[in-house]
């Protein structure tokens, strides 16, 4: 989506939209909503005090503002059963992850200009320079939404990069989980590049909670016989992991286990997982039948050929690229078929 059809969705979902709320979008898109965020425990606590205060919506999560950018409702975030805790790390990460770009909002300031002098926004052109004329009085900054937007929209929001949408489902599923006393287990499988680490690494931020790595389980190599490597998802360690791993899931308590390194190719020292309210074990083959029911909720990270091939090649070069090609995505597309992993799944994202 362009700053163009940003502005024209904005204009078409808000009537009240002035150019002062305008100009208010383009810096939002240019600049996201770092300014906010120079007391992280204010912010924070403004943020839950506005949302006590909203009332619950069951309507769209988000809205786009921009090709990056988009705002989250908190009456719908609400509605949804999506905690504020779980938004505001969102919020913060959208900040962090921000280029302030005067040339970027300049250029969404002029397409907003040509929208507005072929009369498709809804306020004259003369309105529109008017507030411009006054907003540059002072130079760049950023800007309240107009009374009358306030008074007639009543918004209510905070800024996410669009990045992030991708898990609102999943935080949605996750949110929905009844709270025990022990952790609960989210375990992520999905195809190689899909994106299941950075999920992880995400979520990891948002809820707090403690990753396991499959790939600290591949399986070493004095074990990968043709035998062994014949079977679907006999690549990883599940013998291990079944040891270290499994009798921990679901106690809120620490543990370790030793990591496989896979630039030594061998085990290399001990990771621990500290104690949270949520677990998840992150990687292909983690829906393993072997591991029983382990988890409360099982999430699969897809991706098409094209696009997995793409990742692979930037990520790691022909050379490995060709190894995946050849070795280790015909092993997984194995595992995935034999078992019905992808079906097996309660969400795919």
């Amino acid at each position: 989506m362009t700053v163009q059809d940003s502005l024209l969705l904005q204009n078409k979902l808000h009537p009240s939209l002035q150019p002062q709320d305008v100009v208010k979008l383009c810096y939002q898109a240019a600049f996201g909503g770092e300014h906010l965020l120079k007391d992280k425990a204010i912010a924070q606590t403004y943020l839950m005090r506005e949302f006590s205060a909203v009332p619950a919506e069951n309507a769209a999560l988000y809205e786009e503002i921009s090709p990056e950018i988009c705002r989250v409702s908190l009456p719908s975030w609400k509605g949804h059963g999506l905690p504020p805790e779980w938004l505001f790390p969102l919020f913060v990460l959208s900040a962090d992850r921000m280029t302030n770009n005067r040339q970027l909002f300049e250029q969404a300031l002029s397409t907003a200009g040509k929208l507005v002098s072929a009369g498709r926004l809804s306020f004259s052109p003369a309105a529109w320079q008017q507030y411009l004329t006054q907003y540059w009085t002072v130079g760049c900054h950023p800007v309240h939404h107009s009374s009358i937007y306030r008074e007639k929209e009543h918004p209510s929001y905070r800024l996410v990069q669009k990045r992030f949408v991708r898990l609102f489902p999943l935080l949605e599923r996750m949110a929905a989980l009844p709270k025990t006393d022990g952790t609960r287990v989210l375990a992520i499988d999905g195809r190689s590049a899909s994106g299941k680490t950075t999920a992880a690494s995400l979520l990891e931020q948002i809820v707090s909670a403690s990753v396991i790595h499959m790939d600290d389980f591949f399986l070493p190599p004095q074990l990968r016989t043709d035998s062994r490597l014949s079977q679907p998802g006999g690549n990883v360690h599940y013998e291990r992991f079944q040891k270290e791993v499994l009798p921990h899931l679901g106690l809120r308590k620490a543990f370790s286990y030793t990591a496989f390194s896979c630039q030594k190719m061998c085990l290399s020292g001990r990771r621990t997982v500290p104690e949270s309210e949520w677990q998840i074990v992150e990687g292909a083959y983690s829906f393993h039948p072997v591991f029983g029911d382990y988890a409360d909720l099982l999430a699969f990270s897809d991706i098409g050929p094209q696009e997995q091939m793409q990742r692979i090649l930037k990520r790691n070069g022909s050379k490995a690229a060709q190894i995946f090609a050849d070795r280790w995505i015909p092993l997984e597309e194995q595992y995935f078929k034999a078992f019905s992993i992808p079906q097996k799944a309660d969400i795919c994202f």
